[in-house]
């Protein structure tokens, strides 16, 4: 029976290399020139007419007749990626392969007698293939076709033993899974949106890819799992332009190392306190950015964030001293909050105890109150200083150092920094990352908030902080129960109790760092500034009562606004409060840095006096080109990161610790007037006077009743701005009564609630 050559495209195919049959002989092709066909064999050589060749009825191809290619190099090292079953099932099929191109298992050069059936000189190929289906499927490979067995054919040919394995064992899985395409497609887009943006967490791109789900498909379409999204994520994003990081409980390289755990049983028993800066860039006064810095303290036992002190530029030994007087008093609610967020709608344990033990709770933010025993600080020069450890000996805490190079002596501050950066502030524009190989594209260009607004976005989310549930509380009944920190506050406060601790605005200026200095004929000088008054007058040449100072007197000063002191004199309960004598020429408050730039850049001329108002004279030129935006680059950060601290304003009461008396109010309770040096009439400066200094000072002395004005500014869930608007006229009676030049009556401003300590010691 003749055989015809393998048709491919309805045209003959040969091609050098191939193997021939002609006139019962095994011919290989070397050669076409033309119709001419250049065979070789043992025998000899003959050159042949194709057509000729064609027509013989001897004539058959051998082996690979589909393009004249050999049989393809076995490709092992792929062949070995495929399951054993799949790799046995492919050998199988390649012995019966062979037997259908060559009549025998092992090939045409085995040298053993072929199978009769596919004897290639007695049928054609295409009866040798049906042949081999009927055979595979009495062998039991399943219903096997013709077509089934042409095709594992020429994939032999063409891949090799890859080509006979069942590609279904060894197709990676699909990216997405079983997931629906659109939710798929919505965390793509996600993605995208955050490509070029600063590195953020996985868990941050699930709302967002919740919120574009929804917008597409609406509630039609369900989004899918936590566990899910993560490996979505995992498996969608480039590892090339990967931007996100870790979410919560998945440990990072390095981490998980094992340390000995802090542990806390009460609250307060331990406070850790640590200052970092922000990833996020603020817009400071001058438009200029900047990354600020936040100091917190957080209490091991409950962990509450007790207080916060956010700062544009380097935090001050005073911002961490007057943070331990914000942990011991209740956090005031601002007017525009929800009543969710108030102390009074918390649903912990014997709230309705706490609020009659504590009246400050009924308006306070619904926040833990601890008053701290031992507070763990590092080695940075601010919690080392002098200011900083006497005002935690005023207030009866205990300072303990961390070990040197030993972070997880305050493990807990540290990963608390962490947790706020993934829970506020990658979610902010101009978010940074925590270094630079995770900072987005043109971060610049998005920053809006300034530091002030930063500061208001944090107080009211630290009450949703104080709220979440958090891995590290467990109630010890129920020990799988996550607990919130105000549970686990109110839990605790259940047992060991709650006293309250009165602050009045005298105990914040007492945490203002201290200078031992005299008073001489022109007053206090203090760095080429010189603060007098009246009051001085018969101190002036006197030594103190303090002999262990060398006759010194007691000062305190504010490092962010050096506009006034504070003076401890004698026959007065209180810090008296002494201007400068040039600060009805400033009027914005303005800090040492500053300072120390203008004395570096004015020349001296003449005595000491002539330098001082030399001084005075550039300082406020430096803030009237500052506000009509004509100073330097230099000079605008100086100013701009001159923002007075935040101290809180004191409590209005009866009592003269809390708010002295004012001048042609005799009927107030507080020691008489004094006629100063001039004759004309003084009075004590207040303690409120004092604090509202620090950081919303009056620019003269003269006008006294503009100091009780700034006390009752009204709350606008705002603090007083430092800026003087010059109307002094206006100011409203804090007793309710409208003043002349008041356009309409104002509410209390309360600040923070403080008791008087006198009234609180007659009522316990």
């Amino acid at each position: 029976m003749s055989a015809a050559p393998r048709r491919r495209g309805g045209r003959q195919v040969l091609a050098v290399g191939g193997q021939v049959r002609f006139r019962g002989l095994r011919w290989q092709v070397v050669g076409l020139a033309g119709q001419r066909v250049h065979l070789v064999a043992d025998e000899g050589e003959e050159v042949v007419l194709a057509g000729h060749l064609f027509a013989d009825p001897t004539f058959s191809l051998i082996g690979p007749e589909a393009g004249g290619k050999a049989e393809a190099a076995p490709q092992w090292g792929l062949f070995e990626t495929a399951p054993a079953p799949a790799r046995e099932r492919a050998l199988a099929w390649r012995r019966h392969i062979r037997e259908v191109e060559t009549g025998h298992p092992d090939g045409a050069d085995a040298g053993y007698v072929v199978h009769e059936r596919y004897d290639p000189e007695r049928y054609t190929l295409a009866e040798r293939e049906q042949a081999k289906a009927e055979e595979l499927t009495a062998l039991g490979f399943g219903k096997v076709s013709r077509s089934t067995v042409q095709k594992m054919r020429l994939d032999y040919r063409k891949q090799g033993l890859w080509g006979l394995v069942d590609h279904r064992t060894t197709r990676a899985p699909s990216l997405a899974g079983r997931t629906d395409e659109r939710v798929v497609a919505a965390v793509k887009e996600a993605i995208r949106r955050r490509r070029g943006r600063s590195k953020g967490t996985v868990k941050a791109l699930l709302p967002a890819a919740a919120r574009i789900l929804a917008e597409r498909h609406g509630d039609a379409v369900a989004m899918c799992s936590q566990a899910t999204f993560y490996r979505l994520v995992a498996a969608l994003t480039d590892p090339r332009e990967d931007n996100h990081g870790r979410g919560d409980g998945v440990p990072g390289p390095g981490q998980g190392r094992a340390f000995t755990p802090t542990v806390a049983l009460r609250p307060g028993e331990q406070v850790q306190v640590d200052t970092t800066r922000l990833d996020v860039l603020a817009v400071f006064d001058d438009a200029t950015l900047g990354r600020p810095e936040l100091t917190i303290a957080v209490d091991v036992a409950t962990r509450a964030i007790l207080a916060t002190v956010l700062r544009p530029a380097s935090t001050k030994a005073v911002d961490a001293a007057l943070l331990l007087a914000e942990m011991a008093v209740p956090h005031p609610a601002r007017p525009t909050w929800p009543d969710v967020l108030r102390f009074a709608r918390s649903s912990i344990p014997h709230r309705e105890e706490l609020l009659t033990t504590d009246e400050r709770l009924h308006g306070a933010a619904a926040r833990p109150v601890v008053v701290p025993e031992t507070i763990v600080v590092d080695r940075g020069k601010i919690y080392l200083s002098e200011t900083f450890t006497a005002a935690c000996q005023s207030l009866g805490v205990s300072v303990q150092p961390a070990p040197p190079r030993a972070p997880t002596a305050k493990g807990i501050v540290e990963r608390t920094f962490g947790s706020i950066n993934t829970l506020l502030w990658q979610h902010l524009p101009g978010y940074t990352g925590s270094n630079i190989l995770e900072r987005g594209h043109d971060v610049e260009q998005h920053a809006c908030y300034s530091v002030a607004q930063l500061q208001d976005l944090l107080d009211e989310w630290l009450v949703h902080w104080h709220h979440r549930p958090h891995h590290g509380l467990r109630h010890p009944v129920l020990p799988k129960t996550r607990l919130t920190p105000m549970e686990m506050w109110g839990a605790l406060t259940a047992v060991c109790g709650y006293v309250p601790v009165p602050l009045t605005g005298r105990d914040y200026l007492e945490l203002l760092p201290v200078r031992w200095l005299t008073i001489s004929d022109h007053g206090i000088r203090l760095e080429q500034r010189t603060y007098d008054h009246d009051l001085l007058g018969p101190h002036r040449g006197q030594p103190s009562p303090i002999a262990a100072r060398g006759g010194r007197w007691e000062v305190h000063h504010n490092p962010h606004d050096l506009r006034q002191i504070w003076v401890r004199l004698p026959g007065w309960d209180d810090l008296v409060e002494i201007p400068w004598i040039h600060r009805d020429h400033v009027h914005q408050p303005f800090d040492d840095r500053t300072w120390d730039h203008l004395r570096t850049t004015a020349l001296r001329r003449g005595d000491h006096h002539q330098y001082e108002a030399d001084l005075a004279q550039a300082l406020d030129d430096l803030q009237r080109r500052s506000s009509a935006g004509h100073a330097t680059r230099t000079e605008q950060a100086l100013l701009t990161r001159a923002m007075p601290a935040r101290i809180p304003h004191p409590t209005r009461t009866g009592d003269d610790t809390a708010h002295p008396a004012q001048p042609g109010r005799e009927d107030r309770a507080g020691p008489p007037r004094r006629q100063g040096a001039a004759g004309r009439t003084t009075h004590r400066p207040s303690a409120g006077g004092g604090a509202g200094a620090c950081g919303a000072g009056t620019d003269g002395w003269e006008d006294i009743e503009s100091l009780d004005a700034l006390d009752t500014e009204p709350d606008t869930g705002q603090w007083p701005d430092d800026e003087d608007d010059g109307d002094s006229d206006s100011w409203t009676d804090e007793w309710g009564g409208e003043q002349p030049g008041s356009p309409s009556p104002a509410p209390l401003y309360t600040g923070l609630g403080l008791w008087n300590a006198h009234q609180e010691a007659e009522r316990w």
